[in-house]
């Protein structure tokens, strides 16, 4: 059986290998950029006004449950004169929420975060429009019936909500959906707090699971559109106004660096309490609907020894700021708002994190402070910032955050010492952080590393087979189709290959014959004239020597080929099939719902009743 040897110059469409340069771009992003950036303006806007509705929601709650005013004006449900009552509110509160999650999407339940990274891992960026309504619902719910949590978490989860819902109304991929579904969760976290750029910083180390132009710049856009918008609708200026602190001097940026570490434990240990009081709560023989009103028990009985514990606590951030809380109010108010605020988020109830970690790590450093030069102010803004960047695990994010809260840019330096520090303590002490462990415990591994993909910097010509054994296009079908079928060693012992490219008498490769190709021609049955040029196509996918071995792998999944002309053989091709898939399979997907229900006609008919007009 005639087999010839090929050398790489006779690879298919092999353009003459130029300068590098003038062919591959720093970026992959392309004009489909511009469109997303002019629908995340659209997102952006509408994130500010969902931010709106979701503080207005939970102010108008909290003034009903706790004070019997018909107000959506944000107030500290501390003030309360319930007495003992107090104990009830939230379990009313809990027992609605537990409802919601169990009747109408048990998406609903948790930090909200997590759900959004869900969504964007393994949801192909698709959030239902029953959570884009249920959550925000469920998490006034929870906050303005005394709940400990942040509003953070349910208003990117809410705004993350609505601009998946916008994307799915276009023809757009999976990566272009998640990049507008991160556009609204930045948008309504850059509304509620006014930090646009810590809300696109969240966006690049938690969100997106890429730094690449084509989604930075439309999510920047739609945190800049909803900061903007704000103005009109909340306000502007930081949410917590400080006085300028000093600049700390050597010594003190040791020193937070030794807050740093301590808010570094302080996050492990939170993280461990959150989680431990979760494995708890399914070890009771209870349906999950229920644990939230356990959970709220917590939250009365907290309430009624520490009333500042209840609520979002934007005020009891601003006092610690402001150096107004001292003493023991600090050892009470930091304990029982770990202890409120891990029991209850580990029922599975609705509430976010960020708030609450602001609190916690602003009373631990205003303890510190007792004892540090500068002040409580000083170590209760170093200490909440590094409380976050460290369970978070964003620390840029937490740096930014807080100097956007503040406007204290003289803190620069510690805040960004002590950040990092929590942050590396956290890392090697824990394996996940307290938002990745919840998407972990749902059999989903991620990784936060972003790094250069090998595949980009080898080219095709480094790792492809120089020397190739090809068949000649007039070899009967028969005898080729028997080479795979029925190998037999070669005069070097070797067996025959999986496939080969077929060439013509000027070396031009006409098509690829395949072990598949043997066995489906042989399944036909093969006529005695039949050669291999009669029955090959042209080769529709191959590489180049000249770029690099990502793309012709990307090929290589996508048509599901082991092999191309002029690259070699690779393996590890299946993980590739999912990103390109997410990459350029676009549709809409809300329009397409509503056509098949449509089609489907009166519910409850089944599919083999039905005629094949019918039929989605």
């Amino acid at each position: 059986m005639p087999v010839i040897r090929l050398s790489r110059d006779a690879a298919p469409g092999a353009p003459r290998v130029g300068r590098l340069e003038d062919r591959l771009s720093d970026f992959t992003a392309d004009s489909r950029m511009l469109l997303l950036g002019a629908m995340a303006l659209v997102v952006g806007a509408i994130s500010a006004f969902v931010a709106k509705a979701l503080l207005w929601l939970i102010g108008l709650i909290t003034n009903l449950a706790f004070f019997g005013h018909l107000s959506g004006r944000f107030i500290s449900p501390d003030g309360n004169h319930l007495g003992a009552w107090v104990i009830l509110v939230p379990v009313a509160g809990a027992l609605a929420i537990g409802v919601m999650a169990r009747y109408g999407s048990e998406k609903i339940r948790g930090h909200g975060i997590p759900e959004a990274i869900e969504a964007i891992l393994v949801g192909g960026s698709r959030i239902q429009p029953r959570v884009a309504i249920l959550k925000p619902i469920s998490s006034a719910l929870s906050i303005g019936t005394g709940g400990p949590f942040g509003a953070e978490g349910p208003i990117i989860m809410t705004g993350g909500a609505f601009g998946s819902l916008f994307a799915q109304f276009f023809h757009l991929s999976a990566a272009e959906r998640k990049t507008l579904l991160v556009a609204g969760a930045a948008g309504g976290m850059s509304a509620t707090f006014a930090t646009p750029i810590a809300a696109t910083l969240l966006a690049v180390e938690l969100l997106l699971f890429e730094w690449k132009p084509r989604s930075l710049i439309p999510v920047a856009l739609a945190s800049a559109v909803a900061a903007a918008v704000r103005v009109p609708l909340l306000g502007s200026g930081p949410l917590f106004p400080t006085p300028a602190h000093a600049a700390l001097p050597w010594s003190g940026l040791a020193l937070a660096l030794g807050v740093g570490v301590v808010a570094g434990i302080a996050s492990g240990g939170l993280t461990g309490l959150v989680y431990g009081f979760e494995d708890l709560f399914t070890r009771l023989p209870l349906h999950w609907m229920w644990w939230p009103a356990i959970g709220a028990l917590g939250i009365g009985v907290g309430g009624l020894l520490e009333p500042r514990a209840l609520g979002v606590g934007y005020d009891t951030i601003h006092a610690l700021l402001l150096g107004q809380l001292v003493g023991p109010a600090l050892i009470g108010l930091l304990v029982a708002k770990a202890l409120m605020w891990s029991f209850s988020l580990g029922s599975g109830t609705s509430g976010g994190v960020l708030a609450p970690l602001l609190i916690m790590g602003g009373s631990l450093g205003a303890l510190e402070g007792h004892w540090l030069p500068g002040g409580p102010p000083v170590w209760a803004l170093i200490s909440m910032a590094a409380i976050m960047g460290g369970t978070m695990r964003s620390p840029l994010t937490a740096v930014i955050f807080t100097l956007e809260l503040t406007h204290d840019i003289n803190l620069l330096l510690p805040l960004l010492i002590a950040c990092i520090a929590a942050d590396a303590f956290t890392v090697l002490a824990l394996r996940r952080s307290i938002l990745t462990e919840k998407v972990a415990r749902h059999g989903h591994h991620l990784t936060r590393e972003y790094a250069v993909d090998p595949l980009e910097v080898l080219r095709t010509a480094e790792v492809m087979t120089r020397h190739v054994d090809a068949l000649p296009a007039e070899m009967p079908v028969a005898e080729a189709v028997a080479l795979l079928t029925d190998p037999a060693p070669g005069p070097d012992g070797a067996l025959p290959h999986q496939g080969y490219p077929v060439i013509d008498t000027e070396q031009r490769v006409l098509g690829l014959f395949s072990l598949t190709d043997a066995y489906r021609w042989q399944a036909a049955g093969v006529a005695a004239g039949d050669r291999l040029q009669d029955r090959l196509r042209p080769p529709v996918f191959v590489a180049y020597p000249d770029e690099p071995v990502r793309r012709a792998a990307d090929r290589m999944a996508q048509a599901k080929l082991g092999h191309l002309p002029v690259v070699s053989r690779t393996d590890l091709l299946q993980a590739r099939l999912r990103q390109i898939a997410e990459e350029e399979d676009r549709g809409r997907i809300l329009m397409a719902d509503v056509r098949i229900r449509l089609r489907r006609g009166p519910a409850g008919v089944p599919a083999a009743q039905r005629s094949g007009a019918d039929r989605p």
